[in-house]
This record gives structure tokens, sequence and C-alpha cells, in this order.
């Protein structure tokens, strides 16, 4: 016999050679041979605690060898998450929950190490996602998962497995879907919906050389499996993870600590010691990437893009046909319209016309700075209004305003007819409002009216001028946005009590001290009651200045208005609404009304999401619905 036999008498039955079969190998310890421990992820000095006593973990094991014959034990058992291995004493606990399991905690330990199945703590997923065992349980477009037990709202033919992990409502993808984990929704209207979990590829690119990489990726360029860097066989190497803490040489990840091309990884091939890994360069565009020819086709939320060339869900109004200079082929990111924020692409999401790429600039990590305001701006048929007084005595809303005629300011209403944010009529059919007015994106809207032409938040019956219009559609702005554009069902009917307010030119800055207001029924924080209307008037303060305050915190997205003495602002209840500025005869959108961090704060300046921006998306999506 040579001297890797062994005698081995075989446990009775079939399965018992089974579990010997998937076992042999790994206790052997054989060089070259697939280590068990590549299945698993390893947190040093760390211990998993169940703080709930009613189940006891599984007793020690003191006669295993090292941490790979514990791995060994635990790989081929369905109901084996993680193992402890106790360093000094050789022992080994099988456990069946992880991380992410309820009622678990990890917890410092100066005599153990945390070893974890990497199919149940990665965030990623490996081909297809048929071995994923994570904790997403919500879709790409903002669902929750209907759980696997569960037949209801959608029926299916699933019975929930130890062997399947269709466990709770988590994401799984068990009739291997290329396009990876999904789930049933608890949405009527929407039976299932892909989870939108990157791959381990996909989830972090490379940049330069990438020393700086620390994603998942466990295989090379060639297919063959990564060696941990805490293994010595079948390669024996000089980068021990103890000896270069800065490396990130975590489990078998292809890393670069040595500063190569790329990242790499010893193989667990005998024949070969090192292999490149097939990592995707991090994509980049220069200006606003219209000349951008890369190959991504996902949007900064992860959601697939619609084929330039398709009608649905969304009909383009660019095609490769329409727009040929702009290589509009397949799926991939683009930007045919020149938009200032950079490639784009429709998306395979209905209640996303389109969105912004994953991408970023070449030049740097910082967008482009907002240019300078235009010398003249032209409006048309917008921001004009006919000051009026009513006769009804009138008291504060707005923190510290007055009584005033803001005939674009609309109310929102939810199914009790109740005001619950304001919002802007920016076209006929359409408001703009705050994303924070909304618990979803995808929430139904059977119900919910924007009411206009009143002064009071609520109206007489039968007041004259009230138009009172059912919400059709919510349409979520960019992640970066904190906007929300509704449709409305009609048309409203334009006159002195409702106008249409002036977007701004794309990306113009108002210019300091330039007198805005701001409109709403919100909190007056003892001020007055709810009874009407009411504008304040704020002044514009440069980002610069308003950062001070803020401590850098302030995007160039966003916007501020000085501080005064006296609070002045908007609170709960205004959120949604207009910060309207006067600029070249006529009032124009250039704020949203987010939270503050506190309401009406005396001596702090607020803060507004920046409309120029985003006016480039608003155009957008205006004009394809």
């Amino acid at each position: 016999m040579g001297p890797w036999w062994v005698t081995v008498q075989p446990p009775a039955g079939r399965m018992g050679w089974l579990s010997l079969l998937l076992l042999l190998p790994w206790c052997l310890g054989v060089p070259g041979q697939r280590s068990p421990l590549n299945d698993f992820q390893v947190l040093r000095g760390t211990e998993l605690r169940y703080l709930l006593h009613t189940v006891e973990p599984r007793s020690w094991q003191e006669d295993v060898a090292d941490a790979e014959e514990c791995a060994g034990r635990c790989q081929p058992l369905l109901d084996c998450r993680a193992f402890h291995y106790n360093v000094s004493s050789h022992g080994c606990q099988l456990l069946p929950w992880t991380q992410n399991s309820p009622n678990t905690q990890l917890q410092p330990s100066g005599r153990c190490d945390l070893f974890q199945k990497k199919d149940y703590v990665r965030t990623c997923i490996v081909d297809n996602g048929v071995s994923y065992r994570g904790t997403v349980a919500v879709t790409v477009g903002g669902l929750p998962c209907q759980a696997w037990n569960h037949r209801f709202p959608n029926d299916h033919k699933y019975t929930p497995s130890l062997r399947n992990g269709l466990e709770e409502n988590f994401c799984r993808n068990p009739d291997r879907d290329p396009g990876g984990p999904w789930c049933y929704t608890t949405d009527p209207a929407e039976r299932f919906q892909t989870c939108g979990i990157k791959s381990c590829q996909e989830a972090t690119c490379v940049w330069c050389n990438g020393e700086d990489y620390r994603g998942a990726v466990d295989h090379t360029e060639s297919g063959r499996e990564c060696q941990r860097w805490d293994l010595q066989h079948p390669h024996p190497h000089p980068f021990e993870p103890g000896k270069f803490l800065d490396q990130g040489l975590d489990d078998n990840y292809c890393r670069n600590p040595d500063g190569s091309e790329r990242p790499w990884c010893y193989t667990t091939d005998p024949k070969v010691e090192r292999e490149f890994c097939d990592l995707p360069r991090c994509n980049c565009y220069h200006g606003t990437g219209e000349q951008y020819r890369g190959r991504v086709s996902k949007t900064r939320k992860g959601i697939p893009c619609q084929h330039w060339s398709a009608e649905t869900p969304h009909k383009p109004l660019f095609t490769p046909t329409s727009a040929p200079q702009a290589n509009l082929e397949e799926n991939f990111c683009r930007n045919p319209d020149g938009d200032s924020h950079g490639p784009w692409c429709y998306t395979t999401d209905p209640g996303t016309p389109f969105d912004y790429c994953a991408l970023r600039r070449c030049d740097d990590d910082v967008p482009p700075s907002i240019l300078d305001p235009p010398d003249q701006v032209l409006f048309e048929k917008c921001g004009k209004r006919v000051d009026r007084q009513d006769r009804r005595r009138f008291r504060l809303r707005v923190v510290g305003g007055q009584p005033g005629n803001s005939p674009w300011t609309v109310s929102l209403r939810n199914r009790q007819g109740q005001h619950f944010c304001g919002g802007s009529l920016v076209k006929e059919q359409w408001v703009l409002t705050a994303r924070q007015c909304f618990s979803s994106c995808h929430m139904p809207l059977v119900g919910y009216e924007v009411w206009l032409g009143t002064m009071f938040q609520n109206p007489e019956p039968g007041e004259p001028g009230l138009q009172r219009v059912p919400v059709a559609k919510m349409v979520c702005g960019p992640s970066d946005s904190q906007l929300v554009l509704l449709k409305l069902e009609r048309s409203v009917t334009l006159n002195q009590r409702v106008a249409l307010i002036c977007l701004p030119p794309e990306q113009y800055v108002v210019p300091p001290k330039t007198k805005c207001e701001i409109a709403g029924w919100g909190e007056t924080k003892g001020t007055g009651d709810d009874a009407v209307l009411n504008v304040a008037s704020l002044n514009v303060i440069s980002n610069q200045e308003c950062n001070v305050k803020y401590r850098g915190r302030v995007r160039e997205s966003e916007m501020c208005t000085d501080g005064l003495l006296a609070p002045v602002g908007a609170c709960e209840g205004d959120y949604g609404g207009p910060l309207a500025c006067f600029t070249h005869d006529c009032w124009v959108l250039e704020g949203i009304i987010i939270p503050n961090r506190v309401c009406a704060r005396a001596r702090w300046p607020a803060v507004f999401t920046r409309v120029s921006v985003f006016v480039d998306w608003i155009h957008k999506v205006m004009r394809m619905d």
C-alpha cells in the first residue's frame, strides 16, 4: 500500500456508503484534493451564540484532527450550517444556524473560530443562485416575498424542505431560473418577480490592478477553484493571512497581495500553481457618457435594462432606428439624449420607466459640478398667479408663515380624505412630491387623490374652484433624488386658482440671497390651526455656507435656505411641497420640501432637494407616459 491508503470499515446500509464516499476525500487530506473548508467563510476569534434556551446546541466533539475534518463532518449534513472549532483543544461543535438566523448573536471568543457555510452568509450568488441560502426577502421591484409554505395570494407547487432550502419567505431559485433567485410576491397582481441579487462576479468590480478587491469570487478564469489562503496544500506559499492583515486574504477568495496585474489565487489543481481571476473591470464613462459603449445592463438599483428595440414594458423614445448614432444595442446602458447624469436605460420594471446605470465617471469619483446660473431663462405658460385675498379669517400652518396664494401647491389625500403631504403641479396631469410621503414605490393608490384650487385644508362642501383628481400612477425618481412623480387620472383645469409652476433649466443654481417661498398645510408647532394654506418667505444661501453648519453633509443635489432667528420653515404635512423662487417674471420650482432633522429650527438652514439636478428625469418620465 502507498502512504495515503487506509483500511476503512464502511457503515451499514446504502446511505452509509454514500456518506463515506462524500467524506472520504476530505478526511484523507490528500494534497491536491479539494478542501471541505472551501465551502465555509471563517470569522477568527468569534463564537455564534444562540439567545434562546429552548434549543440546546450540539455537544462538542473532541476527536477531530483539525478544522478541515470538522468541515468534512458538517458539509454533507443539511441541518449543519456552521461549526465552532476550538483551536487549543481541537474540539468541533456543529451548528444548525448562522449569524443571519433569528435569535443569534456574534461575540468575541478567545478559544474558537466560527466557520459558516458560504451559501448561507454571502450576499451574492454563484452561477444562477440555485445554492443561494441568504435572507433577502424583497423583489427587485420592492415587493415583499410570500412565504413558501403559504398558498395565498399566489398558489404554487413547491413544498419547503431542508434539501430545497425554501424557508420562510427568502428568495430562492428552485427551478434553476437563469435570472437568479426569485419569489412569489404578496401582491396578487404580480405573481412572482426576481430578487435582483448580483452574482459574486458582478457584485464587486476591479479598479486599477485590484489590490483593494474584497469580493467573493473563488474561481480562476479557467474555472479552477481557488486554494484557501490559510492552507498550505496543494501549494505552499508565503501569503499567510496572519502575516498580511491588510490584504484581506479571506478564505479562498481572489486577491492581489503582491501587486500583480490583477487579482489571482493559488488553485486546488496540483499541476497549476496560480492563475488570474476573471473579474470585471469597474465600468466608467467620460463626460456625460454619450460615447460609452460598455456592456453594463443594470441600473443603480439592480433592475435589468429593457432592450432598446423592445416595446414593453415601456414604449421607448429612443430606438436603434431613431438614434443610430447612440449605438443602442441589446439592453446595454447608453446616453442617447446627453443626460447630465450619465448613461441610463429603460427598465424591465413596469413601475420604473427608466433609471441611471451603475457606472462611475472615469476621471474621478465626484459627479460633475453644478453649472453656473444661465444669464437668461425663458418660460411659457407657467409660474403666473393672481394675488387674491379670501374673506375668511386665516391662521398659520407653515411654521412662521402667513396666509398666501400658491396655486401650484396641491394637497395629497389618503383613502380617508385626510391631508398627508404637499406637492407641486408641474404639468396638467403630473404632480411632483417627495419620496418620504409614501411607504413604497409600489403601494396601491386606489382611493388616493390630489386636491387643487383651495386654500383651506378642510374646504366646505361645494367650495368654488375645488378640483379633486384621483392618482393613477406613481413613478419614483433616481435613488439619490428623494422625488416622486404622480400621474393623475385626468388633466386638471387651469384657472386663477390652479396654475402650473415652472421647472428650472437643467443644473440651474439659484443665486444666494434669492427670495423664495414655501407653502403647505403642515404642522405649525403651536403657531396656528389647520385652517389654510400658508406661505413663508426664505432666502437662499450657497451650499458652501450651508455646509459650514451641516459639516459637509449637504450634497450638490440639495439646496439650502437661511436659518432665521425666529423659527420659520416646513414640518410634518408640508413634505413634498414646493420651494418656489421668483425668476425672470415667473415662479420656478427650485426645491422640494424634505424632512430635516428638526423642523423649522431657529438659526439652522433648511435643506431641500434641488429640482434642477433631476429635471431631465422629470421631463423624460412625462414624455414617455
